[in-house]
């Protein structure tokens, strides 16, 4: 396959400790390195696809941690610093009083490449979004994406740089991103102002963002589309079903309403009286799922698509892929019907993992409505997550995990007993294994109706 891959491993081994830096360049496969870690008290581990590696047996010293940071950029309020002129990424981790004790070396690769699979779809001027699991390569997608309309199709790009994670660190972008130019944003916080000031200030043709996840960014995008700028971006979640399921981000894709309909209109479609409908033009033309970083699921008219999820319908989709020569390849797939009327069965357990709710009170009320459930400690273990607004967006480490893994996520607007009655009696009928539609009615249905 002709990509290739530049990913300055010299300079990030040149800010570690010289114990951890020489046993790492040994590594047969150190070109594949995925992360470094470095936690105080503990041996430094190296982080590989599909293994870890202790890199020595002593424990990482403070002085260890404070040489490392002294060699890096200053860190943001997001606790993330970069190496001048690459795009590595450094995040911290520090105790009760801000001292740093750990931190996460992660490797930033450009490679070049794999827009093929999606080049005709960022060339024809609709805007874009990509979804996928943490590591699957938005990023560098993006990347190549921001270099193919600056230098082959010559479009006015801006990046909108939060963090430094497409452009690399440094006030001179990185050549990854070829002639596009770079609008660095001190803070997430402020991702949604500078997008906006881009497109007022610029005079850009294309918004190249990465992880859009509040609702102000979903604002902000869906303004910056309708002055007709196209939009090329990521997003939390991993399907197009995952993102319709979320409250905060729905609105990319069109948004959900409730509906009631008549009662001849719910005979003729065979449906309950109450439906829900998509509220209003999607902000991205085309979703493309990141199945790895050489296969993609692709959704060409984001509008057909979600109007087939939220009316029971069959999903046609594209799958496109990269063979061994470099070549894409495509076929089409067609999600069927949810089964309709499919019921959980009762003796079926429920396997929920709490955080930020109260556990007690929910067993409680799972014991009075004779909910067979469980709370279980492990993530992997469980079948259903259940979080309260207030966590939900704040979007810790363990939301964003649950969201990596596919488990359904309830957000509970409150923690009182009625709030929790009606999650158990939503999911009841989804088919948590399965993900059947239905199911994902059922959530959006109460999502919405909570606010």
């Amino acid at each position: 396959m002709h990509t290739v891959i530049t990913d300055d491993l010299e300079a990030l081994f040149a800010v570690l400790p010289a114990y951890v830096r020489n046993p790492l360049q040994q590594q047969p496969d150190y070109d594949q390195l995925l992360e470094v870690i470095l936690d105080l008290g503990r041996p430094p581990e190296a982080r590989f696809p599909g293994h870890e590696v202790v890199l020595d047996s002593s424990h990482v010293s403070q002085s260890d941690i404070d040489y490392t940071v002294s060699q890096v950029g200053k860190f943001t309020d997001d606790n993330r610093a970069g190496i001048d002129h690459t795009l590595h990424r450094i995040s911290a981790m520090r105790n009760r009083n801000g001292r740093i004790i750990g931190l996460t070396c992660r490797v930033g690769r450009a490679v070049l490449g794999t827009v093929k699979m999606i080049q005709d779809l960022v060339e024809s001027g609709k805007s874009v979004l990509l979804l996928g699991r943490p590591g699957v390569g938005k990023t560098t997608m993006l990347r190549e994406v921001a270099r193919v309309l600056a230098d082959d199709i010559d479009k006015r790009v801006i990046v909108i740089d939060t963090s430094n994670e497409i452009a690399g660190d440094g006030d001179i972008p990185h050549p990854a991103i070829g002639h596009a130019r770079r609008m660095q944003v001190a803070t997430p916080a402020q991702q949604h102002e500078v997008m906006i000031e881009a497109v007022e200030n610029h005079m850009p043709e294309v918004i190249i963002i990465d992880e859009i996840g509040t609702e102000l960014e979903a604002q902000a995008a869906r303004t910056i589309a309708e002055r007709g700028v196209q939009l090329v971006g990521t997003a939390h979640g991993n399907t197009l079903e995952n993102l319709i399921m979320n409250p905060t981000l729905s609105d990319l894709v069109g948004g959900v309403q409730t509906v009631t309909l008549g009662d001849e209109e719910a005979r003729r479609r065979r449906t309950q009286k109450s439906v829900l409908e998509r509220k209003a033009p999607p902000t991205f033309d085309v979703v493309v799922e990141l199945m790895g970083y050489y296969k993609v699921t692709v959704h060409p008219v984001v509008a057909e698509a979600v109007d087939a999820i939220l009316h029971q319908c069959s999903l046609e989709k594209e799958i496109r892929w990269m063979d061994e020569e470099g070549v894409v390849r495509r076929d089409k797939a067609t999600a069927p019907m949810a089964p309709q009327g499919e019921q959980r069965e009762e003796n079926e357990l429920l396997q929920v993992y709490v955080f930020g709710a109260n556990r007690s009170r929910l067993e409680q009320v799972a014991r009075e409505e004779k909910r067979n459930m469980k709370i279980v400690r492990d993530l992997k273990q469980s079948n259903l997550f259940v979080t309260s607004r207030r966590y939900y967006r704040r979007k810790p480490q363990k939301i964003r995990d649950a969201e990596m893994l596919g488990i359904p996520i309830y957000v509970l607007k409150n923690n009182e007993a009625s709030q929790m009655r009606q999650c158990l009696e939503v999911v009841h009928p989804l088919d948590l294994k399965a993900g059947y539609i239905q199911g994902v009615q059922h959530l959006l249905s109460q999502r919405l109706n909570s606010g």
